[in-house]
């Protein structure tokens, strides 16, 4: 008798992945939701900028801009440091470009 295998679709690792693991992985392609988070990461790929010149850059206000790396400081997307009374704020590590670019690939594909 042929021994049946899994469909090579099949995401065999997340059989093994704690179930809390998942639902943080979750949480963070939620960030990656949102067109506003999205372009401020790509205002922060080339360097640190303070809220000011992201809000400038973007055509948006100072209060929204604050928000919304606030949001992306707490799920560890961004970091900041303070000279004076200024906020620079920059990307957490490279891995959010990475992200950020293996998605854009995919939907740049032809599918």
């Amino acid at each position: 008798m042929k021994k049946k295998t899994a469909p090579a679709h099949v995401c065999k690792a997340a059989l093994t992945i704690a179930p809390e693991t998942l639902y943080d992985l979750a949480d963070l392609f939620k960030v990656f939701g949102d067109s506003t988070r999205l372009r401020i990461l790509c205002a922060l790929f080339g360097s640190e900028r303070c809220v000011q010149h992201i809000a400038e850059e973007l055509g948006m206000t100072h209060s929204a801009i604050s928000h919304q790396l606030r949001f992306l400081k707490q799920n560890k997307l961004v970091r900041n440091r303070k000279e004076g009374k200024t906020v620079f704020y920059s990307l957490a590590d490279e891995h959010v470009q990475t992200i950020f670019n293996q998605g854009l690939k995919h939907v740049l594909e032809d599918l």
